[in-house]
């Protein structure tokens, strides 16, 4: 009997009904079309959605709806291939009554599962009553005794999975048998989006929108209208009955550190090293324990923690307070937790780096990864494979290693003391080549193939692969850390490790570099020495930077089923992100630019290019050190403060050139004219500072005397803290002032050699005399600065209804191609003044307008 064919593939939808609000607009829908055809055609693609157009809630509507069509047809798959094969030349009546049977089995088996999920609910919120009812009496971590058995710093004897556990292999086991329920079978793995961002404050935005999703059983009929950009939409959600939800909470699961996760807080109060303290609690007979880790008999509590850390979305802070409760760990719970997740949220490093993927046993192969802010996604490329070594550093390590292999020489075994013993030759000899170049005085720049061969000419037997091969398995490391600081206490010396490395051990510097080196792609990469007088306090060092980011990101594009780079200023970047695929065999790259929803009333973009004396303003390191033009740029700023309502956010291309014009200001009583119209603020160094001075920047702003042409001006500087991250909606910022253009130091070798490496792939050759870099390195150096401007120009509008002026100081600014690597939505609106009379009754105009209809 011939069969229908089951349809495959999946038609691109022309609604999304699980979007959480009534009336999608229109590039939202564009958007959403446009990722879920690219994930179901296996494609890599390019998103620019400015802020205010929802770009979170889209992003994730559109996944989970293909996640959802994909899942039906996968069971529709499961449906045909079942039928058929167990009733293979039936009548009709027989298939049909099978496939019926076979359909109310695997729906029933969903909804056991669904409710397996809804019962995690009430347990979490049964242990959240408890919790608040009462204080939970700390219970005192079963440790044991502190043990001075020096076993414990003997080198492993082979790889690890990351967790010494007895448990190893059923605890995490993606199907088991549970203590509480019998021969209960989990859910099966499942396909899932990979949710990446920089920073977890970014991910910690991902959780709402998502419980915001509508995740309806049956489509209504028909299209969902959209709304154009000219009419109003109401942004509450649609209400629905429970029986009309398929699921009111989808599967998520976020990913952190042991730092982050662990609730054992006598461990943490006790160690700096929460990675190694956890594993020797884990360690299998060596009396110690965890007590927020089950012990063999039971498991059936971690898993009951892991059900409900997919029942209900939750982000870091809520995973630490739902193990309180729970008094299980949430760091591998969290883990647990992946193969069923239909989301995971993770930082970039998780995502980016092989070894961190294979430590949490992720397999990308079919999955979705979703890159958020992917315009940091080729500077933390790069990041991730830059290493770093002290000679101080290398100093101690040498130090450390020798005084382990006195203390335990005799102990190991015979290979353990053999790779030790090539190990701290190696070290010596790249100690011995360091103070060479220390002692020259001069920097240097150089290739791996040339710094492995001064090496390999003393190095007799020692074969730098093994060497790494044996650092990653034995955990060595850690081991030599430990006995380090152990031997310090013991002997009552002081700490020097501690003072000197704070944050890594040594021989963990030492190791990444060495790594570095072995797995350096030879034409990728360089290694700089700096010598002392440019190093800084920690003096000479060597450092590898990687060249080019693509084959880092290679395996990650190639397995995944599909990757979506997704950001609000993704023009600059579209070059570097293209090259990143440059050497991949997925080739099929869709760009989607997504249109702004904020009417162009409510932005006023001048490009400024003179003072109102007239003089030319071009605002390079070089020229801001001039008294003259520091006075000029001062004038400007005082004369916006006079008609700008609200704040005023200013960015200053680098900490330098903030802290020289400051002082000169208050030098000569221009900062006092300021302060007289504004209060003022300034961006700290400090992290830490940084939300007091938000927090009165924004009090100065809303308190009662702030209206009117009063209110406050913050001084920041592009690329640091207050320049991405940070929200400066409605009042917060009715101004943004760029000054300058926050072109990188050409003076970094490693940039250097990087718009080089762009000249050689793009086989373009120096313009002119003028420079040493071809139209291709000029274009990177470009895409770099713009990069950071628009990053910093972001931070104004938020939504549809706010507005602000933006304004460009810089004659650089009325070049078309700076311009055109403007986000898209601002490009066209550009105001190119050429003096400042031009620019003011601009904004003065701008101003006046919105005081008119808007009443501010």
């Amino acid at each position: 009997m011939n069969h229908a064919p089951l349809e495959l593939r999946l038609e691109t939808p022309n609604s999304f009904p699980k979007f959480p609000y009534n009336l999608p607009y229109d590039i939202q829908v564009s958007l959403m079309r446009h990722l879920y055809t690219s994930i179901e055609n296996r494609k890599v693609a390019i998103i620019e959605s400015p802020t205010g157009t929802g770009k979170t809630s889209s992003l994730l509507c559109a996944a989970i709806t293909w996640l959802d069509d994909h899942r039906d047809r996968a069971r529709r798959g499961q449906l045909e291939t079942l039928s058929v094969g167990t009733s293979d030349g039936e009548p009709a009546w027989v298939l049909a009554q099978t496939r019926a049977r076979l359909q109310r089995q695997l729906e029933a088996e969903e909804r056991d599962y669904e409710e397996k999920l809804s019962e995690a609910r009430r347990r979490e919120e049964a242990q959240r009553r408890m919790s608040a009812a009462r204080a939970r009496k700390k219970q005192r971590p079963d440790v044991g005794e502190e043990e001075d058995n020096d076993d414990i710093f003997l080198p492993d004897e082979g790889p690890t999975s990351g967790l010494i556990h007895p448990l190893n292999g059923r605890l995490f086991s993606s199907r088991r048998n549970s203590s509480t329920s019998g021969a209960d079978e989990d859910k099966p793995a499942c396909t899932k989006v990979f949710y990446a961002s920089r920073t977890h404050s970014q991910l910690a935005q991902v959780i709402p929108e998502l419980k915001k999703l509508r995740r309806v059983k049956h489509p209504p009929e028909g299209n969902v209208p959209t709304v154009p950009l000219s009419n109003k939409r109401t942004f509450e959600t649609l209400s629905s009955s429970e029986s009309d939800i398929q699921g009111l909470q989808s599967r998520v699961v976020t990913l952190g550190s042991r730092k982050q996760l662990c609730i054992n807080e006598e461990l943490k109060a006790k160690s700096s090293d929460i990675d190694e303290s956890c594993r020797e609690l884990l360690q299998a007979g060596s009396g110690k324990w965890c007590p927020y880790l089950p012990k063999l008999g039971e498991e059936s509590r971690l898993h009951d923690f892991r059900d409900q850390i997919l029942a209900s979305p939750k982000d870091i802070e809520d995973l630490v307070v739902a193990g309180q409760s729970a008094h299980t760990c949430p760091y591998f719970a969290s883990r647990a937790a992946i193969p069923q997740a239909e989301l995971v949220t993770l930082p970039y490093n998780l995502l980016l780096q092989s070894s961190a993927r294979e430590a949490l046993k992720i397999d990308l192969t079919g999955h979705v990864i979703i890159v958020d802010e992917a315009h940091n996604l080729t500077s933390s490329l790069l990041d991730l494979t830059t290493a770093e070594l002290p000679l101080n550093k290398l100093d101690l390590s040498i130090m450390q290693l020798g005084d382990y292999l006195e203390r335990f020489g005799n102990r190991l075994a015979s290979r353990h003391r053999l790779h030790l013993q090539r190990l701290h030759l190696l070290l010596k000899q790249l100690q011995s080549l360091m103070l060479d170049r220390r002692n020259q005085g001069l920097m240097e720049v150089t290739t791996v193939p040339e710094v492995l061969s001064r090496l390999g000419r003393n190095l007799d037997g020692v074969n730098i692969p093994e060497i790494v091969t044996y650092l990653k398995t034995s955990r060595v490391a850690r081991k030599i850390a430990s006995y380090s600081l152990k031997k310090e206490s013991i002997v009552g010396q002081p700490s020097t490790i501690r003072r000197q490395a704070v944050g890594q051990p040594p021989l963990f510097i030492v190791q990444d570099f060495v790594v570095a080196l072995a797995e350096a792609k030879d034409a990728d990469g360089r290694i700089v020495f700096t010598p002392p007088s440019t190093a800084g306090p920690e003096g000479a060092k060597i450092k590898y930077q990687s060249l080019n980011p693509a084959p880092h990101f290679r395996e990650v594009v190639e397995t995944a089923r599909s990757v979506i780079l997704a950001g609000g200023t993704m023009s600059p970047m579209s070059d570097l992100i293209n090259n990143l695929f440059r050497y991949t065999d997925k080739n099929q790259i869709a760009t989607f630019s997504c249109g702004h929803i904020i009417p162009k009333a409510n932005l006023r973009a001048v490009a400024l290019k003179a003072a109102p004396s007239k003089r030319t303003l071009k605002l390079s390191a070089s020229s801001l050190q001039d008294h003259t033009l520091l006075s000029e740029l001062g004038q400007t700023l005082l004369n916006f403060t006079r008609i700008t309502p609200g704040g005023m956010v200013v960015f200053f291309p680098t900490y330098k050139a903030l802290n020289q014009s400051m002082k000169f200001w208050k030098e000569v009583k221009l900062l006092d004219s300021i302060h007289k119209k504004k209060q003022v603020f300034t961006e700290p160094s400090a992290s830490a500072e940084v939300p007091a001075i938000l927090h009165s920047y924004s009090s100065a702003i809303h308190s009662p005397e702030s209206i009117g042409t009063t209110g406050a001006i913050l001084f920041a500087v592009v690329g640091a803290k207050l320049s991405e991250g940070l929200n400066f909606s409605d009042n917060l910022a009715r101004m943004v002032v760029i000054i300058g253009l926050p072109f990188p130091n050409l003076g970094s070798p490693e940039l250097q050699e990087r718009l080089k490496y762009a000249d050689r792939l793009a086989g373009t050759s120096a313009v002119g005399d003028t420079t040493l870099y071809g139209r291709a390195g000029l274009e990177l150096y470009e895409n770099i600065c713009m990069n950071s401007v628009n990053q910093s120009i972001g931070r104004a509008i938020r939504h549809k209804d706010d507005w602000a002026a933006l304004v460009l100081i810089d004659e650089r600014y009325h070049k078309d191609r700076i311009l055109k690597k403007l986000p898209r939505w601002i490009e066209d609106s550009v105001v190119c003044a050429t003096d400042f009379k031009h620019a003011f009754k601009s904004i003065s105009e701008f101003y006046s307008d919105k005081r008119s209809t808007q009443g501010n």
